[in-house]
Parts: structure tokens; C-alpha cells; sequence
């Protein structure tokens, strides 16, 4: 979000100039460009970080090393492979429905035609410590003996 508000701030500095008139338009949240790039730059950032993070090729040594490996593929190479693989399916899954959450709020607003803000981020958030509260209250039910809720 603080780069796509980037060009629009600098944009800011010249006010009678066209182009930074068309920045300022183009990049405003509820014009389309806006959410294509912020979804693109969601994608992109989804990977980066997954590539930054996970290193298949360490993960497939640390399996060989411990005597682990996955049925049906040979440790080391064909395993990281395949991990590299799996791994790329899943993050775009993540990254598609990152994109998807963090665009909600700004499709509910241009469609209402409602004046309001917020963001992806705050939902995302909500939603994990939502799922982490349930899961501290449902560890302490089972640790005095209740029944717990989540199945």
C-alpha cells in the first residue's frame, strides 16, 4: 500500500502538471488500476517472501539427514523438486486469496458508494486473533477437563 501511495504523494508536489494529475486519478483506491496493481504487488510480495523464507533444496538435505523422506520420491534432489513444486501451487492459492480478502473492502466501497475505510489488513487481522483466541480457549477447556468446542 506505501508504494502504490508513493507516486501519488510525489505527484502531490506538482499540482498543475497532467501527469501528476493522471497519477494522482489512476492511483486513487477505488479506481480499478489501483486494485489490479495492488493485487499484483500482493502477488508478487507472496512469493518473494515464500522464496526468501523456504528453501527447498535446505529442507529436502534436513529430511535426508534425519532419515526422513517423503513416500514414493528419493531423498535429495527429486525431493526438493518436488517441494519446490507443492510449494509453488500452494502459494498461489495463498496469495490469490490474500489478494482476494485484501481487495474486499475496496470492491464493498465502490459498489455501496459508501464513505468508509478499511483495509484488508485490519480483516486479516481480526480474523487471526479471532482463530488464535478460540484456539487459547479451546486449549484451556481440554487442559481442565471440559469438552472442548472445536472438532
Amino acid at each position: 500500500m506505501s508504494i502504490l501511495m508513493l507516486p501519488t504523494t510525489i505527484a502531490g508536489f506538482f499540482p498543475n502538471n497532467g501527469f501528476a494529475a493522471w497519477i494522482t486519478r489512476v492511483l486513487s483506491y477505488q479506481h480499478p488500476a489501483y486494485m489490479v496493481t495492488y493485487a499484483l504487488l500482493i502477488l508478487f510480495f507472496t512469493y518473494f517472501y515464500t522464496a526468501v523464507t523456504f528453501n527447498p533444496a535446505d529442507v529436502a538435505e534436513n529430511l535426508k539427514k534425519n532419515g526422513g523422506f517423503i513416500p514414493g520420491l528419493r531423498p535429495g534432489r527429486p525431493t526438493a523438486e518436488y517441494l519446490d513444486k507443492i510449494m509453488t501451487r500452494i502459494t498461489l492459492a495463498g496469495a490469490v486469496f490474500l489478494a482476494v480478502i485484501a481487495l474486499m473492502p475496496y470492491i464493498a466501497i465502490r459498489i455501496s458508494g459508501l464513505n468508509i475505510y478499511f483495509g484488508g489488513t485490519s480483516l486479516l487481522i481480526v480474523v487471526g486473533v479471532a482463530l488464535d483466541t478460540m484456539k487459547q480457549l479451546e486449549s484451556h477447556m481440554l487442559m481442565r477437563h471440559y469438552q472442548g468446542f472445536m472438532k
